[in-house]
């Protein structure tokens, strides 16, 4: 149910598809702050957010703004930070505030800006979408079965290299086939093979990525608002990686 009401709001792209990315910025903004310890009511949750939201409105609304907004992101809770009395975790909370920030605003403004795309928006994010949970996929339940050699033991103790090498190949041939296939795109072979491979190499990667975040935090999952995957977090993590590559070798390779 949940799937196929991801893709009617790509399909059918804004304002619901904007709407639903920033929808999962604030949830996973509510999930990801709270990690070093504050509450959801907390500013640096509240500002956290709020920084999110405003990477997703200039990525929908145009991004003349993003010098400003990133020294507003950065000058704006050191200003606050001063004012308060837990200066022993000042520059914890600051650091965290400007990762969360990034991480999260930044990455997932990849996602319209990459649905903004004229004519092939649509198709390259249910390329980058399909392809890394092809990626996801196939390498968890090929590790589970055959995975010996361990990629990260601290971060992930189950990942695997065999996995994450069926994993890379299973997102070769996923978006060999949508590249192909999918309307607006009909990639040439090369162009289909290069955005699978830097799906299959980074999305292993942007897993590990929130997973070491999380370990450093003494957290296991994010959340709980995906039953059996944990949190929102837990589910954009490599995807998060993914869009932007695939954003960025198409506006620099193929348009």
């Amino acid at each position: 149910m949940m799937g196929a009401v991801v893709f009617a709001v790509v399909w059918f792209g804004d304002p619901s598809f904007s709407i639903c990315v920033a929808a999962i910025a604030v949830v996973g903004s509510i999930e990801f702050f709270p990690l070093i310890g504050v509450s959801r009511r907390h500013p640096i949750t509240v500002f956290g957010t709020i920084g999110v939201l405003l990477f997703i409105g200039l990525a929908q609304f145009g991004t003349t703004y993003y010098a400003p907004l990133l020294t507003a992101s950065v000058v704006l809770p050191l200003i606050w930070l001063v004012f308060q009395s837990d200066i022993k975790h000042a520059a914890v909370n600051w650091a965290w505030l400007m990762v969360g920030i990034l991480y999260l605003g930044w990455m997932l403004s990849y996602f319209v800006h990459l649905r903004h795309l004229d004519n092939v928006g649509r198709d390259l994010v249910i390329l980058a979408m399909v392809g890394n949970a092809a990626s996801d996929t196939i390498a968890f339940q090929f590790g589970l079965k055959w995975g010996r050699h361990r990629m990260a033991p601290k971060i992930s103790p189950s990942k695997s290299w065999e996995g994450a090498v069926a994993g890379f190949v299973g997102a070769m041939v996923t978006v060999v086939i949508l590249g192909t296939y999918l309307p607006n795109l009909r990639l040439p072979l090369w162009q289909s093979l290069d955005l699978g491979m830097l799906i299959g190499f980074f999305a292993p990667l942007g897993d590990l990525a929130e997973s070491l975040l999380k370990r450093s935090t003494g957290v296991k999952d994010s959340g709980n608002c995906v039953p059996g995957h944990g949190g929102i977090l837990d589910r954009l993590d490599s995807m998060l990686f993914s869009v932007v590559v695939v954003y960025y070798f198409v506006t620099w390779v193929i348009l």
